[in-house]
């Protein structure tokens, strides 16, 4: 296996705590855009992206939506318990678990799990809460322990769908560094506006800039907006701990494509860009290259669908094209008669990847010695994501989730 030997200290930059965007601006598309065309940076406001898009582009965008996965319960001694929910496991399927009406089991991460030994935690109902949260007698029960995470099954009573008990009970997970509780504006802002199937712990927070007025200008300049969907797993929240990449692990995530969007996909003529909003966007339409792959070698007939591997693309060098790829997983759709096809991806995107599908990125700014760094940099090349770094450092521009943005054209 040829994994690249990256040194994560060699990928950092000074972030001064005020230049962090604590809360969103007024408007979406006000914000600052920074433009990397081919090594020349320059910058607009965000309302103006439609007069950078290409005719004839496909750009595609990640529909997910988060779910107010934070809940916390209360022990009998009155220590707190917070239970972060990751992703459903019985039953396992998102719209299915959201749909159950007395208990379903998820995968979570615990706060404060020494103090929970055993038994039924009750919901931690706040003074004033509505009538129907303490209709629900949401109660909690640890069922086992997995690595770094545990399987907790919920239980409650008046005959809401889950989807609505964590609607009531729960709380917006925004990003650890904002540094302050959930408020009311994160219910609305921490939410792309064409977000659609619940799921995300963090939002894909490139698609936050977009607003109606904006997304109509891009397709009325024929832009093919296309939308796929990656939940957004706990781990984008994950320092890199480890002094080479090599060492650390990515979470797995699950996403999800149609048929129609892979046929859209395969049909572009050759020369049309893809433009991918965001990194998740970007890490799922790489992993389509390699499910493809994947698919190819074993046979349509023989394939059955794995998780893409965190260094999967630094193995070898594939001799299948992108089209070939994706021709092979209409053919598998066609084979077995589906209309979504449901993956998972662990892929890491590191400088020396060679990139597949994705011909521009739009993209926040990301925090030093990340994971989301380091893409920007296998994106743009060299020491170019220096370059950007320091022009928007010097330029005002907001970091992280809640920041402007930029659009990088390689």
């Amino acid at each position: 296996m040829n994994q690249p030997k990256i040194r994560i200290e060699d990928y950092t930059y000074e972030l001064p705590d005020e230049r962090i965007a604590k809360y969103p601006l007024d408007q979406r598309d006000k914000s600052k855009l920074l433009i990397y065309n081919k090594g020349i940076i320059s910058q607009e406001q965000f309302s103006s992206i439609p007069s950078f898009i290409p005719e004839g582009s496909m750009m595609v965008f990640n529909n997910t939506k988060v779910v107010p996965a934070r809940l916390f319960f209360k022990k009998d001694t009155g220590a707190l318990i917070e239970i972060f929910c990751l992703e459903p496991v019985t039953p396992s399927d998102y719209s299915v678990s959201f749909a159950c009406i007395s208990e379903c089991s998820w995968k979570t991460i615990i706060g404060n799990v020494k103090k929970w030994k055993g038994g039924y935690l009750s919901f931690f109902v706040p003074e004033g809460a509505d009538s129907d949260v303490v209709g629900l007698n949401l109660k909690a029960e640890l069922i086992e322990k997995q690595d770094n995470s545990y399987i907790v099954r919920f239980f409650w009573e008046g005959g809401h769908p889950f989807s609505k008990v964590l609607e009531l009970c729960g709380q917006v997970p925004i990003p650890p560094y904002l540094n302050r509780e959930t408020e009311a504006v994160d219910l609305e802002r921490y939410q792309t506006l064409y977000a659609k199937f619940r799921g995300s712990v963090a939002a894909p927070t490139a698609g936050l800039h977009f607003t109606e007025d904006v997304l109509g200008k891009i397709r009325a300049k024929g832009v093919d907006c296309e939308e796929l969907c990656l939940h957004v797993g706990a781990g984008t929240f994950l320092p890199v701990k480890s002094e080479f990449i090599e060492d650390h692990i990515m979470h797995s995530e699950p996403f999800s494509v149609t048929k129609s969007f892979l046929k859209k996909l395969y049909a572009l003529p050759e020369g049309a860009k893809v433009i991918s909003v965001g990194t998740t966007s970007t890490r799922s339409l790489e992993s389509l290259y390699y499910a493809g792959l994947q698919c190819y070698k074993d046979g349509v007939e023989e394939w059955v669908p794995r998780c893409v591997g965190q260094w999967d693309p630094y193995q070898e060098n594939p001799d299948i094209s992108t089209k070939e790829s994706i021709k092979s997983l209409l053919d598998y759709m066609e084979y077995n008669n589906l209309e979504i096809l449901n993956l998972r991806t662990q892929i890491i995107i590191v400088p020396s990847y060679r990139f597949r599908v994705v011909d521009i990125l739009v993209t926040n700014f990301h925090q030093p010695q990340s994971t989301l760094l380091l893409l920007i940099s296998a994106f743009v090349g060299g020491e170019s994501w220096r370059d950007i770094y320091k022009f928007a450092m010097e330029n005002g521009f907001r970091f992280l989730s809640y920041g402007d943005s930029s659009m990088l054209v390689r």
